[in-house]
């Protein structure tokens, strides 16, 4: 009954052998589903994953590969020399020259941007007519891009026409080279990272002010300390993850700063002005010599590497 049924009702009649194949795929199916169920974590950010580490290990590598190597461009031809232009790193003195210019402007930028930070941040923690405008303004150096800001601040410095010598006349003082005298080149490009930089310092600091409790500065001020003791005894010890935060962003941004220098000084005058980035992009693409630039900008890249690892260090043992 139940065959003539279905023979009399039009549907088909499957074989015993169909049937089953159907249920194998429909539990495959199933379990394919599943397994994409459990993975979503993994699956779904797979594809940028996959983008960023093509983005960073081919460079990477490929520069890796170049620092091997000794191109000559006339005949677009290289021969393999292994390690030969790292170890001509050790006795360049031009390249320690460089390298003690790098940490020289980083040590004065981020100190200059922690200072001004904390000032801008310790002003605009407190209530005041206007508040909201001057968190607005000073954040203003921070939309201008690094380029247009070089510029502005190259023609500042320009020792005959420049704004910061018309200043310094009005206010009785002696006018200065800037950026044309070897000795200032560094401090005076300092001034402008700190500018444009100090606001984000500022920006972090400011969040962690507000984020402190209360209670600690009430018993302070109530036990009679000065604001020069809270600010020591209370608000540093308190803010001390967020200063490394700070000081660990500052640290890496400092040490990879081109656009400025390269606009401003183009690493001058004569090498007064020459950071690591600097001298590599200089020995790669003006003196043509790709396999000693690469080898040198490996070398940065394994420094910054490593005062990321140390300040992140840092940073964990200040949250732990």
């Amino acid at each position: 009954m139940l065959a003539g049924s279905s023979a009399e009702s039009g549907a088909p009649i499957l074989p015993q052998d169909s049937r089953s194949g159907i249920r194998g795929h429909q539990s495959v199916g199933a379990c394919l589903i599943g397994i994409v169920d459990r993975n979503l974590h993994i699956l779904f950010p797979l594809p940028a994953l996959c983008l960023v580490v093509g983005l960073m290990v081919y460079p990477l590598v490929y520069t890796l590969l170049l620092s091997t190597r000794s191109y000559d461009l006339s005949l677009k031809s290289y021969r393999f020399i292994g390690l030969t232009h790292y170890l001509a790193t050790l006795t360049n003195q031009r390249f320690w020259d460089a390298f003690g210019r790098t940490f020289y402007f980083t040590a004065l930028s981020v100190a200059g941007s922690i200072v001004l930070g904390m000032v801008m941040a310790l002003i605009l923690n407190r209530d005041f007519r206007g508040a909201r405008w001057a968190r607005t303004a000073f954040l203003l150096p921070m939309v201008a891009t690094p380029v247009a800001t070089s510029l502005v601040w190259m023609m500042m410095f320009n020792p005959t026409l420049g704004v910061l010598n018309y200043l310094l006349q009005l206010g009785g003082l002696p006018p200065s080279l800037w950026v044309a005298d070897p000795r200032l080149a560094i401090p005076s490009i300092v001034l402008v990272d700190v500018w444009h930089f100090a606001p984000f310092a500022m920006l972090i600091l400011l969040a962690g002010l507000r984020s402190l409790p209360p209670e600690p500065f009430e018993s302070a001020m109530i036990d009679g300390a000065s604001r020069w003791q809270i600010f020591w005894r209370i608000t540093v010890p308190l803010l001390q993850p967020v200063l490394v935060v700070v000081l660990m962003f500052r640290t890496i941004d400092a040490l990879k700063v081109f656009d400025l220098i390269w606009v401003i000084t183009a690493g001058g005058p004569g090498f007064g002005s020459e950071t690591l980035y600097v001298y590599a992009y200089n020995q790669a693409f003006k003196y043509l010599d790709i396999g000693y630039g690469s080898a040198v900008i490996v070398v940065f890249t394994m420094i910054v590497a490593g005062a990321s690892v140390m300040w992140i260090r840092a940073r964990a043992r200040t949250w732990a």
